[in-house]
């Protein structure tokens, strides 16, 4: 008999419908004269199971394989644009050495919140004329955010590269942002966090790095969760995981002279800015030594400069910087920062001026 593959296919599915066993088979093959083992063969792509083939599976898989085999490319600049107002410290000029070698480094950064992790990232490859890819990571990130997968364009089902792929096929900087916000599904890319690139096993192709590929995370904590409740949300990584980055930087807030460096970027008002940075200094010394549980960061204070600049009220600038606290730590701050600034009238609520 000499039937095509599709010819025993159609014969098959109009004798028994879509599913069939090897019964089945055995039975068409005597009926038709043909040897069982050359036909099961000949059927392997569309075996589910023991003594079970479904002969829809092998139509569907080449309507997908026949689509476009990946997203049209869009070209786009990703060298992260300079920012004048940057200012460079802490552990800046040894990330952008790490940044500028080309080599594949891991590198974990954490620090707390609104301290410039991301920012000194960002600048570092601005600096460095390097694409930057970042992705913020959530609990609910997994392979498919990541490593990429299918979509449906145009009516077609076609492949479409993460941002992982995007980066080691550029050759660019992967920037794992909140890395300790993530789920156990973090671990498809242990490969990659190895220098080895990574097998797309749903369109069956192996993407290795181009030179200067790198994975730079930032988090709050040290991947080991938060025991004090300040940031919710993260997690426990996965001890092989974190050995997968061979350096740490531990980073803290800019020192007094470098902070004001940071707001005279931004502002004129040198008194009003050597004010803000006493007043930070005097909350974070406070807060280390458990006097208080929440903190002003670098971040906090652009904002007031940035406020001020727009209301052009010292007092109002603070009091809508600062709401975002408990109305007790506000009320703290509010007072702590007319003890710094003689100058300085407590913000009146307008609320209750009738």
């Amino acid at each position: 008999m000499g039937l095509s593959k599709e010819g025993i296919v159609n014969s098959l599915q109009d004798t028994y419908g879509e599913t069939i066993t090897s019964a089945e088979i055995k039975a068409w093959c005597a009926m038709n004269g043909c040897n069982y083992q050359t036909i099961a063969n000949k059927l392997s792509d569309y075996k589910v199971g023991r003594g079970k083939w479904n002969l829809t599976i092998q139509e569907k898989l080449e309507q997908t394989y026949q689509a476009p085999p990946a997203m049209p490319a869009i070209e786009q600049n990703l060298i992260p644009q300079k920012d004048d107002s940057f200012v460079k410290f802490g552990n800046f000029s040894d990330l952008k050495k790490i940044i500028q070698s080309r080599l594949f480094y891991p590198t974990f950064i954490t620090g707390l919140s609104g301290n410039g992790k991301t920012f000194s990232v960002e600048q570092a490859c601005a600096q460095l004329d390097r694409e930057l890819i970042r992705v913020n990571i959530t609990i609910e990130t997994d392979e498919d955010d990541l490593i990429g997968g299918f979509r449906l364009v145009d009516g077609a089902t076609v492949w479409h590269n993460g941002p992982v792929i995007e980066a080691l096929e550029r050759g660019a900087v992967l920037l794992l942002d909140e890395i300790d916000l993530a789920s156990n599904k973090i671990l498809c890319l242990q490969s990659i966090l190895e220098g080895k690139g990574v097998f797309l096993k749903k369109i069956g192709r192996w993407v290795t790095p181009a030179s200067g590929f790198n994975v730079i995370a930032t988090a709050n904590t040290k991947g080991k969760g938060s025991d004090d409740g300040r940031f919710i949300g993260t997690n426990v990584l996965n001890e092989a995981f974190l050995e997968r980055f061979p350096v740490t930087f531990e980073q803290n807030y800019p020192t007094p002279a470098q902070e004001k460096n940071i707001l005279m970027k931004l502002s004129e008002d040198t008194d009003f800015c050597s004010r803000l940075v006493d007043w930070a200094d005097i909350i974070r010394k406070t807060f280390y030594d458990g006097g208080i549980d929440e903190i002003i960061s670098t971040r906090r204070l652009v904002h007031i400069i940035r406020a001020y600049g727009i209301f052009g009220n010292k007092a109002k600038a603070i009091d809508v910087c600062t709401a975002r606290f408990d109305d007790e730590t506000k009320q703290a701050f509010l007072e702590l920062y007319d003890k710094v600034d003689a100058d300085f009238q407590m913000p009146v609520d307008e609320t209750t001026v009738s």
